[in-house]
């Protein structure tokens, strides 16, 4: 068989097969390994490993995707000092998802602006890295989502791909109150995932004040019993970061303007007298 022939049925195995990467690379891999007289089997690895590499990078673009995540937050791209309550070695921790592994769930509690979105948002990204998969949804949203799925007659559904999910991230729990209808629902994903599935909750508001957004007290501390059973909870206490940048960027501000106006007040060229002490010269008499 010619290495022409030969070629052509090798895109078409590579095709079938699925394997992108290995059709793109196998020429010049090829052409690189009887140059250095490399082995078969170090080919070999060489064109698998760019297939692998390159499926692992479509499979975490997927999920970070399907996830939905508002905007994307890494790790490496973070300032670790504005989260002073999470420790590095359980940040590592929960970057390397063994809060997951064990169907323990994490609560962020604070004011807004302190950062727990954030931190929800890298954590996710983290656990979509090591190749679980993720929901994010605000509480308003999920609830919305599940009230419109009962209508449609199609909850069971929606209740099972969320189940799906090895970790499911609820943001802003406390900023809407919700409806009865709407509570016993998201009560009913809470109820589901107990000691199923990881949840990560942030709310700005402390659990005794939960009442007023699921409005059953029986309800609520149901909800809190599962939640909290086997559960990390991190107080995100300090002043909020939004309102500290605006009141930075405001005083620089404030004080280019000083400035300028300093600049501009006297008007060129003016120059102050100066009077020296000490005895009258000749030209003084």
């Amino acid at each position: 068989m010619s290495r022409a022939s030969e070629e052509v049925l090798l895109d078409d195995h590579l095709h079938r097969l699925k394997l992108p990467a290995m059709l793109r690379q196998y020429r010049e891999c090829g052409r690189a390994a009887r140059e250095t007289g490399q082995r078969y089997e170090s080919y070999l690895l060489d064109l698998t490993t760019s297939e692998v590499e390159q499926r692992r990078a479509r499979q975490l673009q997927r999920r970070l995707q399907e996830a939905r995540f508002p905007v994307l937050k890494t790790l490496e791209h973070t300032d670790l000092n504005k989260w002073p309550s999470l420790e590095a070695l359980q940040l590592r921790e929960y970057a390397e998802g063994h809060y997951i592994a064990r169907r323990e769930n994490v609560i962020l509690i604070g004011k807004h602006g302190t950062g727990k979105t954030h931190a929800a948002t890298v954590l996710g990204v983290e656990a979509c890295r090591r190749g679980h998969r993720v929901l994010f949804a605000t509480a308003a949203d999920l609830v919305n989502t599940l009230v419109e799925a009962r209508e449609a007659r199609h909850l069971k559904r929606t209740l099972e791909r969320l189940s799906r999910a090895p970790l499911l991230i609820i943001d802003e729990v406390g900023y809407i109150p919700f409806s009865a209808e709407g509570a016993q629902l998201l009560f009913q994903v809470f109820s589901d995932r107990y000691e199923k599935g990881s949840m990560l909750v942030t709310s700005n508001l402390p659990f005794a004040q939960w009442t007023t957004v699921f409005g059953d007290a029986a309800l609520t501390a149901a909800l809190l019993d599962r939640l909290t059973h086997h559960c990390t909870i991190h107080e995100f206490d300090w002043e909020s970061h939004r309102f500290a940048e605006s009141l930075g960027r405001k005083q620089k501000s404030n004080k280019s303007v000083r400035r300028e106006v300093a600049a501009t007040s006297a008007p060129a060229g003016t120059t102050k007298e100066v009077h020296h002490a000490g005895p009258p010269t000749p030209l003084d008499a």
